[in-house]
């Protein structure tokens, strides 16, 4: 794990926390971050003291999807998502912030995603020129078909109420705190064999998603994201102004 690393661990009564901790890019999810999260993730399923992970973050984004500086291989990405949902103990998403682009990738794979009434979401990735492609492997098979055609086809931003409607977030409050608190006492009352069990029985059609899936959608993401469009979407997020495709 690195010296300084962008997640961080700790444990209490049987649920590890992982805690995003790279503030100053907001959480994107650099390839150092994607790295560092499957290896705590790895580690946290393969120790029989842990129950449950809970997944949050430090400062006010969750994570702004894909760092466009330093992206993840997408071989990488789909290990990551597909690590979460095959993981033999349950993923809580704990989120108090913003969530953007492939930062709903993580909440589409986690069991349960709980979020602040603060908090906002929105699919961007229409708007600098490509698509959710590798994401909507746990995304779509969990998603309202109407609520996600249209945050998927506008990129425009949505509440925490709009993401518990649309399937994306399960519960929301003033206090996600609050939220999470009966949601790991479940957990921890909950027998580790059945927990695994039931966790396997509710990601059967997600897992068919990856496995019918990531190659055409793997195929789709590096296509759109090596195309001129692209290229001219992402220069303007990073310079802080409209594509030449705006009307």
């Amino acid at each position: 794990m690195a010296d300084d690393p962008m997640v961080r661990a700790a444990h209490e009564r049987g649920v590890t926390t992982l805690t995003l901790d790279s503030p100053g890019n907001r959480n994107a999810l650099s390839h150092a971050l994607v790295d560092q999260l499957g290896a705590r993730l790895a580690r946290a399923g393969a120790d029989p003291d842990v129950r449950a992970v809970v997944l949050t973050h430090t400062g006010g984004t969750f994570s702004a999807g894909a760092d466009l500086r330093d992206p993840p291989h997408p071989d990488a990405l789909v290990g990551l998502l597909r690590g979460i949902v095959a993981l033999p103990k349950p993923v809580v998403a704990r989120v108090d912030g913003h969530v953007r682009a492939g930062g709903l990738g993580l909440l589409g794979a986690c069991d349960i995603a709980l979020a602040s009434t603060a908090s906002t979401f929105a699919f961007t990735e229409v708007r600098i020129g490509v698509a959710p492609a590798v994401i909507s492997l746990p995304l779509l098979p969990r998603l309202d078909p109407r609520a996600v055609a249209r945050h998927y086809l506008t990129g425009e931003r949505f509440d925490a109420a709009e993401a518990v409607r649309a399937g994306l977030v399960t519960a929301c409050g003033d206090a996600v705190d609050a939220e999470l608190a009966p949601v790991l006492d479940g957990l921890r009352r909950a027998e580790p064999g059945a927990l695994a069990e039931t966790k396997a029985l509710l990601t059967v059609k997600v897992l068919e998603a990856f496995d019918r899936d990531t190659r055409t959608l793997q195929e789709l993401s590096a296509r759109l994201f090596g195309s001129a469009p692209a290229r001219e979407g992402m220069t303007a997020f990073l310079e802080r102004r409209d594509p030449a495709w705006v009307l």
